[in-house]
């Protein structure tokens, strides 16, 4: 069973545990660099189970999903308040052929972006942290919402990552 948006909202948000989302944000693409570091591409394009993504599938992933948050923040920033559209990140993945990607430019396409989400983010003013999108499937959510849920979901793929490299 698929879940709910309220369902996803919390498994993520609970990945945080107490953490500092900027933290989180900031040293990802650095523990996911030194897990993969000195894999193969074969290594890193197995797949756990046939409905499970592989590890280059993971890191398209992440390279897409930070693209769209950076995109979801400015457009928040620009006009608190707007309509913020939700995607099927399963359909991203078909269309995109991510298992085909090369990992270490998915990586680095992650890691360039995510430091120019976070040098956005660190220059806010305080209150600008407040201002909001209307997300289409999980509603309301402000900018520091979408900080966290980048942060959590930074965990939740971390977590994935090793589990596999582990399997």
């Amino acid at each position: 069973m698929q879940e709910t948006a309220q369902q996803y909202i919390q498994r993520i948000l609970g990945y945080l545990d107490g953490k500092n989302a900027m933290d989180v944000l900031a040293a990802t693409p650095r523990q996911v660099e030194r897990l993969i570091k000195g894999l193969t591409r074969k290594r890193l394009g197995k797949r756990p189970s046939p409905e499970k993504w592989s590890v280059t599938e993971i890191l398209a992933h992440l390279a897409d999903v930070e693209i769209v948050q950076g995109f979801r923040i400015r457009l928040i920033l620009g006009a608190s308040g707007i309509s913020i559209q939700g995607f099927d990140q399963d359909v991203w993945a078909r269309y995109s052929d991510y298992a085909t990607h090369d990992p270490a430019l998915s990586l680095e396409g992650y890691r360039v972006n995510r430091q120019r989400t976070l040098r956005l983010l660190k220059s806010l003013p305080k209150e600008m942290w407040d201002n909001f999108g209307v997300h289409s499937e999980r509603g309301k959510e402000t900018v520091r919402r979408v900080a966290e849920m980048m942060a959590g979901h930074d965990i939740n793929h971390l977590r994935q990552i090793q589990a596999i490299l582990k399997g």
